[in-house]
């Protein structure tokens, strides 16, 4: 029980937007994350000490329950593409937390730039029409 309260913790801000009106979630498709990342020792103890599926699954929950869909997108070089302009490259990607435009210009912090993109691909999917890969529902 103690490895699933983490998880709930993490998934309640979604869960809140969900309830307030948002018209849906996208989430990243962490499938396989564990064998593409390639960090250091403490770092992989770390990653493979939480389960994504299982935080996934709890937004998936109360993203439902308050009636919002959820979009599974890909996050193949969300980190190097540019939220405004969409240009792509290693060098946008200053350092861990900053984000600086080779194209347009733009300078954002890192983690929200990667959101808004992912957020536009959820858009993209759910404009579409196609089917997403949403976490199954094992709850």
């Amino acid at each position: 029980m103690w490895a699933r309260t983490p998880a709930r913790r993490l998934a309640v801000p979604p869960g809140r937007s969900a309830s307030r009106g948002a018209r849906a979630v996208a989430l990243e498709d962490l499938t396989g994350i564990r064998r593409r990342v390639r960090l250091r020792r403490p770092q992989r103890v770390t990653l493979h000490s939480w389960s994504f599926h299982q935080l996934g699954a709890f937004i998936t929950y109360k993203a439902k329950r308050a009636g919002v869909p959820v979009v599974c997108v890909d996050p193949a070089h969300s980190s190097r593409e540019c939220a405004e302009c969409s240009y792509t490259h290693k060098a946008n990607r200053i350092s861990q937390a900053s984000f600086i435009c080779q194209g347009c210009g733009v300078a954002c912090h890192a983690d929200r730039n990667a959101s808004r993109v992912l957020a536009r691909r959820g858009q993209n999917v759910w404009n579409a029409g196609r089917k997403s890969h949403v976490p199954p529902d094992n709850l």
